[in-house]
């Protein structure tokens, strides 16, 4: 058994089972604690069943081939047949098959396509408004004081579409959760957050630009425009795409997870989690609030989108004599990128990565700290009591956005594309 790296949620085991002469592949995967699981809508037993549904009715899930119970003593989970093929968003994009974006569409259709009663009794409905009104709550819950995300649920609370049709939504379906070949789409992995409710959340949900994973200029999955995407959908069963609804679910997924970012803090603080990951995802938030306000920002009149950026946050006085916190902390980063990372393998080499993006992190703020929190601010425009027509707002936010992204994931490309739209020289 090996554990793989990445997953944001669940661990997954590779495993090689050998028999006679044959080695078979299979894939566990299981919940770090029951802690974990406490208050999602269904177990993983209930997500082996959906994909088993999904798989019989046709789509390019995974082979289930056995559900934990309790007597495994090894926690929930269950294994899968192990498919061959990269997961690699990275590896997956350099050497995409020509029409992958129509496999991934054709995909979308087919889940969505699958008859309700076909599917485990307690896959949840989703009521939009409600679900906008629990990532309120949650977002009081985390301090209330981000004033881009307060933007955010106030536009999304403004602009709630009717209900549509209800379908299977995967929930999760992304580059990172598919499968692939340079042949085409191998497989679509990771059901946990499937639920009733509007087609047009799974469209938008692949298309956010940190799932794009630094091809900005191709919004679907990084692969290509919007039309052609929309067109794939469309021509292979797919209801009619509405740009409006999409735009919604565009934005409402960016701040559901920016939430998300902020959530792995407090799981990491409760410690039904205590892994490292859980603070360096913590701190991506900033990747979505900047994807929020670049989402937005065509709201605010001409004369606040042209006016000029306030100045950066100042970098404090650079060091003298014995060495700083921030300069003790990039000597720990050169050590183990040059002793460490390259004896490292599979996850140990993967979580070297993230300490070391984890000291980046802390340094950066070492060297130039950046105050982005406002519960006033915030509390503001939650009433509507503010808005991105009210003056000088729009620029301090962008500033705000630039400073505190650059603190955390400085390589992130909407970064460079924000700058260059802001003027930011």
């Amino acid at each position: 058994m090996q554990r793989l790296s990445g997953g944001a949620n669940m661990e997954s085991w590779s495993i090689d089972w050998t028999s006679g002469d044959s080695v078979h592949g299979y894939i566990l995967r299981r919940a770090p604690s029951a802690e974990w699981m406490a208050g999602r809508p269904f177990g993983l037993d209930t997500e082996a069943a959906l994909v088993m549904a999904a798989r019989a009715g046709g789509v390019l899930a995974p082979e289930v081939v056995t559900i934990l119970t309790p007597g495994d003593d090894l926690g929930e989970g269950y294994v899968m047949v192990r498919v061959e093929a990269d997961v690699s968003p990275a590896a997956i994009l350099a050497s995409a098959s020509p029409t992958l974006i129509e496999d991934i569409a054709r995909e979308q259709a087919r889940i969505h396509a699958l008859p309700i009663d076909s599917l485990p009794a307690n896959i949840p409905p989703m009521d939009t408004a409600a679900a906008l009104a629990e990532l309120k709550r949650r977002f009081i819950a985390y301090g209330g004081d981000r004033p881009i995300i307060a933007l955010a649920i106030r536009w999304l609370e403004d602009h709630l579409p009717d209900p549509a049709p209800p379908a299977l939504v995967h929930g999760d379906l992304r580059m990172g959760n598919i499968m692939a070949t340079p042949q085409g789409l191998a497989a679509v992995l990771d059901w946990e957050l499937a639920h009733i409710g509007d087609a047009h959340e799974d469209l938008a949900y692949g298309c956010m630009t940190v799932w794009r994973f630094g091809q900005i200029d191709k919004p679907a999955f990084g692969l290509s425009d919007l039309e052609r995407y929309f067109a794939a959908y469309e021509a292979t069963g797919g209801r009619p795409v509405e740009r409006d609804r999409f735009h919604f679910w565009l934005v409402y997924r960016t701040l559901w997870w920016a939430l998300g970012c902020l959530q792995m803090g407090e799981f990491w603080r409760s410690g039904s989690d205590p892994s490292l990951e859980r603070t360096v995802i913590s701190r991506r938030t900033s990747e979505n609030e900047l994807d929020l306000l670049m989402l937005l920002e065509a709201e605010a009149p001409e004369a606040e989108r042209s006016a000029p950026l306030p100045p950066p946050a100042a970098a404090l006085p650079a060091p003298t004599g014995e060495t700083s916190a921030s300069e003790i902390l990039g000597a720990i980063s050169d050590w183990m990128a040059a002793d460490l990372k390259p004896k490292a393998s599979g996850r140990d080499k993967f979580m070297v990565v993230v300490a070391m993006n984890a000291l980046g992190m802390v340094r950066r703020e070492l060297d130039r700290p950046v105050t982005v929190t406002d519960k006033a601010l915030a509390n503001q425009l939650l009433s509507g009591q503010a808005s991105l027509a009210t003056p000088g707002l729009l620029p301090r936010l962008r500033r705000a956005a630039l400073d505190k992204l650059t603190n955390d994931v400085p390589k992130y490309a909407a970064l460079a594309k924000a700058r260059t739209a802001w003027g930011d020289t």
